[in-house]
């Protein structure tokens, strides 16, 4: 279990590649912070520690652990909270399964997640595990908003060592492509709450009978609420006819959701596309598919490996493919699709570095080609066709002298559509789905048919008011160019413009900021930065989630360097340390070749800024000065390209923790303002660099070679720190 103890700093422990990271950093950073008197301590949100932690009853004493995110859930509405966040699994129902399968292989007596739960008991295991699908840890912790950015000495060092852009050209045929209507943004409607109130969402059938889909909603006054479905039929048509479009025009076909954020509805997209693309298949095998358990919604990797004793159905399978066009691969090696798995393209990493390639997507035979980008819903697809558009026109974005688009996202309290997952479903039959409030208003109602998926989010009052406040803070601080990315024409964004206008109009700031749908904002933000210029992106939940992902990639080839602060509403600090999309790879090659190129560059911002939240909340003066030399250890680490190599043999992350802590060390020895602190790291700075050869050479001695960490998705903590701090001697002088 848990100390129940709070420390003075919390450090996530997550999955893959970051957490690998964490099996070598943290000890460095425990050791360092202990000689300030300051306390780091671990909370386990890992997709593994989720799946353990929710599932007391079926294990031993041994194996239990404390609900971790529940705790934390708790702690960030508090203003005692310090928590560096780093990227967790947002689970697909693939990833779930594996994780699962994986504890169960370890000795753990969980339950199977049930894909046609029938009894009592799996209908509860069901309900357990769904819990911690998707987007389960953000919502979670996220009590506040969001202000990632790149650090300026991040910015500096992109801009002095440009990443390579692929070449942009007018002829370009990559393109993205939307549903003509009929989708989530098309049939959107939404209202704010003039007083608290309850609510259910119900469908009426056509002979009147009435089916609760979800009772008990709560919504404090303020609240805009937002109902919206996509058709099925429209999006199947679309689908078909995106499938015909791209052969005849000859480039790849590719879709790019969120299927781990968005756990409900994008799965079942997902699985449309599938069943499109194999539709064939489909009519011809669909009965014995659906006997073999075949879900579309799972992907192609999960059907082929359902049906490959099937002769008949993998014969007609690959008949089907060689007919459509070429798709855009994950891996074209192990012929692993776009379709194959729902988490292996996560919109928000795909198209930023699709487009940073100049528009080009592998295909099936190793070779980059032209790409139709699918983006069914046109909520957010318009700015990445303005990007693509933009680069078609004017050549690839220069990283050695583009200004930065910054960005403060509304995300506190499962605003909008991340918050959605309980309120989306998977039309049963034709109807009416309605949302009623408690008095018997009909707040919201749309005619559905079988198989659309409606859904409804929310927004309360409050995160918006902070939102506005962080925005007019961060545009005074800086003078830069500030853009609420809000469209008049979208009812969801039309009710935020009606609180956001008077709050500008009150506060005698409204001259300072410009209100723009998202299409005009990506034109106008490309135009700033291309002039060397910048601008603050002001945007809602899932604009936040892909901007951070799109300006950054082609500014700093990564997100994974953006400095992310979350200012929690009541005071407390959550600091994010960047994106995960790559971690999967990145195992995968410690694995193969013990070689991790994780770059922490994203922890060392995200301490940085811990430690100073620290100093400025306690009135800490030793936090203060930890802060300091982790940031000038920062820009050592940069100046003298101390980043994770790509080639095995080469310095990977644990070559970069033993550079960082060095630079460290030699910060805190150097300073004059802390006699004590400065005789503590003195001895440390020498022996750092007196031994640097013996060190390099004890973590280069097993390269090359496979390593066992125990587990992919729970591994052995005995095993890990076994390859992750392989220098004794570095351990030796951390201590």
């Amino acid at each position: 279990m848990t100390d129940k103890t709070v420390p003075d700093i919390i450090y996530t422990k997550v999955d893959e590649a970051p957490e690998l990271a964490s099996a070598s950093f943290l000890p460095i950073i425990r050791s360092f912070a202990s000689a300030a008197g300051i306390s780091v301590g671990t909370r386990d949100i890992s997709l593994a520690g989720r799946i353990i932690a929710a599932f007391p009853d079926h294990l031993t004493e041994d194996q239990r652990i404390n609900d971790d995110l529940a705790e934390l859930g708790e702690l960030v509405k508090t203003p005692e909270a310090n928590v560096i966040k780093l990227p967790n699994i947002s689970a697909s129902g693939p990833q779930l399964v594996a994780a699962i399968r994986e504890l169960q292989g370890q000795g753990y007596a969980l339950p199977d997640y049930p894909e046609n739960p029938q009894t009592d008991a799996e209908k509860d295991a069901r309900a357990r595990y769904d819990a911690i699908k998707g987007s389960a840890v953000n919502p979670v912790l996220r009590e506040g908003n969001s202000d990632r950015r790149a650090a300026a000495a991040v910015k500096r060092f992109a801009q002095s060592n440009p990443h390579r852009m692929g070449k942009w050209t007018p002829e370009s045929k990559t393109e993205v492509s939307s549903m003509p209507g009929a989708d989530f943004f098309a049939n959107e409607t939404s209202a704010q709450l003039d007083k608290a109130t309850g609510a259910k969402i119900v469908l009426v059938g056509a002979d009147g009978s009435e089916t609760v889909l979800k009772d008990g909603l709560s919504y404090p006054a303020g609240t805009v609420v937002d109902a919206t479905f996509m058709s099925a039929k429209a999006l199947s048509d679309f689908l078909e006819a995106e499938i015909a479009r791209t052969k005849e025009k000859g480039t790849l076909f590719s879709l790019h959701m969120k299927a781990t954020m968005m756990k409900v509805s994008d799965p079942i997209i997902f699985g449309h596309a599938v069943r499109a693309w194999l539709k064939p298949v489909f009519e011809k095998y669909g009965d014995e598919m659906k006997a073999l358990g075949v879900d579309p919604s799972y992907g192609m990797g999960d059907l082929l490996a359902r049906v490959k004793d099937k002769p008949e159905i993998m014969a007609e399978i690959t008949r089907v493919r060689a007919e459509r066009p070429p798709m855009y691969m994950v891996d074209s090696d192990r012929d692993i699709t776009n379709l194959h798995v729902p988490s292996d393209v996560i919109i928000d990493a795909s198209m930023p570095a699709l487009i940073r390639g100049g528009g080009k997507g592998w295909g099936p035979d190793g070779k980059e080609h032209d790409t139709n980008c699918l983006i069914p819903d046109n909520s957010y697809a318009p700015v990445y066709d303005e990007t693509i558009e933009f680069f078609k026109a004017n050549g690839a974005l220069d990283p050695a002298t583009a200004g930065t688009v910054q960005n403060l996202g509304l995300m506190a309290q499962k605003a909008e559509e991340y918050g959605s997952h309980p309120t989306t479903f998977e039309i049963p039959h034709d109807g009416t789905v309605r949302m009623i409030l408690e008095d018997g208003t009909v707040l919201h109602e749309h005619k559905v048919e079988a198989g659309d998926i409606w859904r409804s989010s929310s927004v309360r009052k409050a995160p918006v008011e902070d939102w506005v406040d962080l925005a007019i803070e961060r545009q005074k601080a800086t003078g830069y160019r500030a853009i609420f990315w809000l469209d008049q024409n979208r009812a969801h964004d039309a009710e935020l413009i009606k609180m956001v206008k008077p709050i500008l109009e009150a506060k005698g700031v409204a001259d300072r900021f410009e209100i723009m749908a998202p299409r005009e904002a990506t034109r106008a933000s490309l135009e700033t930065i291309t002039k060397g210029e910048n601008t603050i992106a002001i945007t809602g939940n899932v604009l936040r989630d892909y901007l951070t992902d799109l300006f950054p990639i082609l500014e700093l080839a990564t997100s994974a360097k953006m400095l992310s602060i979350v200012k929690l509403m009541n005071g407390g600090g959550l600091f994010e340390t960047g994106a995960g999309g790559s971690a999967p790879k990145h195992v995968q090659a410690l694995m193969e070749t013990n070689h991790l190129r994780w770059d922490s560059l994203g922890e060392f911002c995200a301490l940085g800024e811990s430690f100073k939240f620290l100093a400025d909340a306690r009135g800490a003066p030793k936090a203060r000065l930890m802060g300091e030399a982790v940031e000038a250890a920062t820009q050592l680490y940069l100046d003298n390209d101390n980043s994770p190599k790509r080639k095995p043999g080469e310095p990977d992350n644990r070559d970069s923790h033993y550079w960082f802590a060095r630079y460290w060390a030699d910060a805190l020895a150097a300073q004059n303002e802390d006699a004590e602190l400065a005789a503590h790291f003195k001895p440390v700075a020498k022996a750092l660099a007196e031994k640097e050869a013996q060190i390099l050479a004890e973590m280069h001695a097993e390269r090359g070679k496979p390593v066992d960490l125990g587990g992919y998705y729970h591994g052995d903590p005995a095993k890990t720190a076994a390859v992750m701090r392989p220098s004794a001697t570095l351990n030796e002088i951390i201590g």
